[in-house]
């Protein structure tokens, strides 16, 4: 059975959490209300902290014209389905690795039967 003081701790603990979440409730709250406008019907609508700039047409194009030819150059090079080249080992290289891969499975095998 808890104690008198573990109760307590507990009712306190909860105290702070709920503490906590009236200060982000009232922080939301004066959020809403401070970028809130309200016109003559009585609705309000919530605008945002900042607004927009538009891009006109003529900027739109400009960009869109500018991002094709960007695509162009880069397809026209062939960086689109460049394939990089398929690396090979020389039969050198694969020997070399061959036997210093028997040698140490040699020296496991030696070990485990030296263990036995």
């Amino acid at each position: 059975m808890p104690s008198l003081t573990d109760i307590v701790d507990q009712l306190e603990a909860h105290r702070t959490e709920v503490q906590s979440e009236l200060g982000r409730l009232d922080a939301a709250i004066k959020a809403l209300r401070g970028s809130s406008t309200s016109n003559e019907s009585g609705t309000v609508r919530v605008s945002s902290p900042a607004t927009r700039r538009q891009l006109s047409a003529a900027g739109r194009k400009a960009i869109s014209l500018a991002q094709k030819a960007r695509w162009a150059k880069r397809s026209a090079s062939g960086q689109t389905n460049a394939i990089k080249p398929k690396r090979t080992m020389s039969a050198a290289a694969r020997r070399k690795i061959a036997v210093a891969q028997k040698a140490r499975w040699a020296a496991f095998k030696a070990k485990q039967k030296r263990a036995a």
